[in-house]
């Protein structure tokens, strides 16, 4: 991923904080000759290995688990808060008019070795956690105890665990650290006047990378 310095994010609690608050994630691998991509919500453990861990499922049926080998390395990508940028925004604008449009966007590549399990236990663990994890902002949240043991049990035959080994973690937050403060400012005010629950989330990230 190209980074110029001023856009890289090297914290591990920033970079775990995007991970653990945007967990559909994007698993690229290679599948025999091919790239592949495969969309999947995803659970990191932090305290899991010298880098943390991921863990996932999918379809039996998907060949992706096929493919894994003891040299295999996914890349996972996980896509935070992003928002265009319109130059209007900028105070710097009416003082010589050098200035275009951008991206603003949060990002974090986690890299590892992942491997693909079956164990019926391992599974209703993750599945478990999986959900009770989202449905903690449900009103009446939803168990998997809710559902007969029996259908769960079938259920759980569909699937096939993943288990990433993270070996490295890339962050890019390109929030606007390029401008001036008057800039940075205009950015977060500007986004904040949209009613997109993303365009405040990008302002919050502006105003934390916010110049001296």
């Amino acid at each position: 991923m190209y980074c110029p310095e001023s856009f890289r994010e090297t914290e591990l609690s920033v970079l775990h904080d995007l991970m653990y608050t945007h967990t559909f994630a994007t698993l690229v691998s290679l599948c025999g000759t091919e790239l592949c991509a495969d969309h999947l919500p995803l659970v990191f453990h932090a305290e899991r290995g010298p880098h943390g861990t991921l863990c996932g499922h999918v379809s039996r049926s998907n060949p992706l688990w096929t493919h894994f080998t003891d040299h295999t390395e996914v890349l996972v990508i996980f896509r935070g808060p992003d928002s265009y940028i319109t130059p209007s925004w900028y105070p710097s604008k009416h003082t010589d008019g050098k200035v275009v449009p951008t991206w603003n966007y949060a990002v974090v590549h986690a890299y590892g070795k992942p491997r693909a399990i079956e164990d019926r236990g391992w599974l209703l663990e993750h599945v478990t956690e999986l959900t009770r994890h989202h449905e903690a902002r449900e009103e009446m949240p939803w168990q998997i105890s809710d559902a007969p043991s029996d259908y769960i049990a079938r259920m759980l035959t569909g699937i096939i665990g993943i288990e990433i080994s993270v070996s490295r973690l890339e962050g890019k937050f390109k929030v606007s650290q390029n401008r001036s403060r008057a800039d940075q400012l205009g950015v977060a005010k500007g986004l904040h006047s949209r009613e997109a629950e993303h365009a405040h989330a990008m302002a919050s990230l502006v105003l934390q990378h916010l110049k001296p």
